[in-house]
């Protein structure tokens, strides 16, 4: 299980920097207040985990590197599925445990699968917007999701919001050390935390970020 854990460091915090790139955030990790950092978060998932399916409509070498991309992480090949294959729909809330934070983000992969496919000047290809969505939520929402199965597919605590803004911008983090010591709590199917860290790895793949290793 230590294997699926460093997603939740070094393959994440890169992702977030890759949503730095794909568009101007607000200065994020200065701020203390729980939605301010909420809504940087959502904003900087969002982008980083849609870069590498950026501008699919505008350009034909784009577009079939962006089909894929998500060909290879966000389709399953089902006999019993309409159309033989469906796609991953992840679902995750990523929360602080301390309520006055109020720091509650919740992130879903391909949530409307009649909506990624769309018509370009090439032929088919993925409407990038499409395949992440983050949504800012409040207190009693995030209480409402994480006692919904069919919302909330792993929930993701942090002790409050320092633990968070500490974790960021550090290369290495101990992870198991962090779930002994009460930091970090997982709720839910632990098995999509190994699929959220392998699609975060293959987009530092993709563009060269790291090694295979």
């Amino acid at each position: 299980m230590h294997a699926g854990f460093p997603c939740l460091s070094r393959d994440i915090q890169q992702v977030m920097r890759l949503g730095v790139k794909g568009g101007e955030v607000p200065e994020l990790f200065d701020a203390v207040a729980g939605p301010v950092l909420a809504a940087g978060m959502a904003v900087l998932l969002k982008l980083g985990f849609g870069y590498v399916m950026r501008d699919c409509l505008l350009d034909k070498v784009q577009s079939d590197k962006a089909m894929a991309f998500f060909d290879e992480n966000f389709i399953f090949r089902d006999p019993s599925a309409p159309g033989g294959q469906r796609y991953y729909q992840g679902k995750f809330l990523l929360r602080t445990r301390k309520p006055d934070d109020n720091m509650n983000v919740w992130l879903r992969f391909c949530p409307d699968p009649d909506d990624l496919i769309v018509e370009s000047p090439f032929g088919k290809t993925i409407n990038s917007l499409k395949v992440v969505e983050t949504e800012v939520v409040n207190e009693e929402e995030a209480a409402n999701l994480e006692r919904d199965p069919d919302k909330v597919d792993l929930v993701i605590s942090f002790k409050d919001i320092d633990s968070i803004v500490g974790m960021v911008g550090r290369e290495e983090v101990d992870i198991v050390g962090l779930l002994l010591e009460n930091v970090v709590q997982l709720t839910g199917n632990v098995g999509h935390l190994f699929k959220l860290g392998a699609i975060a790895r293959n987009i530092e793949l993709e563009l060269g970020l790291s090694s295979a290793a």
